[in-house]
């Protein structure tokens, strides 16, 4: 095996099994193949070896080359999963990957996750569980709240009846009121391989999301796993099981949603509560607008 065979089954991987977008692919691609040379391995064993260490100095190297922040911590992620996928390539029956804090991000406006940074939590929760079950559950856990705007509780609310979704489902949010939001494919077909692979039985009237012990599933178990995903993948501590539910909502916004459907998606008892997403995506027009304008 070779460096270009080692970044070729990466890419193959990322496009293929995991159904990345192409500008993930290339970015994750390029970041793999630039530590692979620098570190010069030929097979998945060498890749494995990577520590810590070996990861603060490219990164150093990569930041004296003129990398931002926001362009390291990206970077980080990236290596990151490839060297838990190289431990996985390798037999290490423990793939997790060295634990290296990313830089220092700006505070400012609660921050969504962009939909890369989505797809890396809900995979990741999914592919280092204790159990493919356990995996299967908390991805659908999660792409029910970055995916359908739900809160944590309206979607462990849920019972056996909701195993196999339709293209909307009836959620009860805060005061019992009930909304119906849209449920994506993906989401669909999350919610019902994890009702497949659950060990127990999810009667219509049983919750439908479970603990490992067969009971209903808590929400510090989803936080815990979200935070997990998180520092696993050098996002900041503000990547919360929350902050997928602010994305649905700033990227529906950005999309041209208007807020009194946004209210009514995420279940808000007032339009103020919503408009806080206005803010949140004035702030990335005014940091778009800053990078592109000559005079910004």
């Amino acid at each position: 095996m070779s460096a270009g065979d080692l970044v070729e089954a990466w890419r193959a991987h990322l496009a293929d099994s995991r159904r990345r977008s192409p500008h993930t692919v290339r970015a994750y691609v390029a970041a793999a193949a630039r530590l692979v040379a620098a570190q010069d391995c030929a097979d998945w064993p060498d890749v494995a070896q990577i520590e810590a260490h070996h990861l603060r100095a490219h990164l150093a190297e990569r930041r004296a080359q003129g990398l931002g922040n926001a362009s390291t911590a990206r970077e980080l992620s990236a290596l990151k999963a490839f060297i838990a996928y190289a431990r996985l390539q390798a037999g290490d029956p423990d793939p997790a990957p060295p634990r290296v804090r990313g830089p220092r991000l700006k505070k400012g406006l609660p921050r969504p996750v962009t939909p890369d940074e989505a797809s890396n939590l809900v995979d990741f929760v999914n592919d280092f569980a204790q159990t493919d079950w356990i995996g299967a559950r908390d991805r659908a856990v999660l792409l029910l709240l970055y995916g359908s705007g739900l809160r944590i509780a309206e979607a462990l609310s849920l019972t056996g009846r909701d195993k196999e979704p339709g293209e909307v489902l009836m959620v009860t949010g805060k005061g019992g009121k009930q909304r119906m939001v849209p449920v994506l494919p993906i989401t669909r077909a999350a919610v019902a391989e994890y009702a497949k692979a659950c060990p127990y039985p999810l009667g219509p009237s049983e919750p439908l999301f479970r603990g490992a012990k067969g009971g209903p599933l808590s929400p510090g178990m989803v936080q815990r796993a979200m935070a997990n995903a998180r520092r696993a993948l050098g996002l900041p501590d503000t990547a919360t099981p929350h902050a997928l539910r602010h994305s649905f909502a700033t990227h529906l916004l950005s999309a041209g949603a208007d807020l009194r459907s946004l209210q009514e998606l995420l279940g808000h008892a007032s339009l103020g509560s919503t408009q806080i997403y206005t803010r949140v995506d004035a702030a990335a027009l005014l940091e778009n607008y800053r990078k592109a304008h000559p005079r910004g």
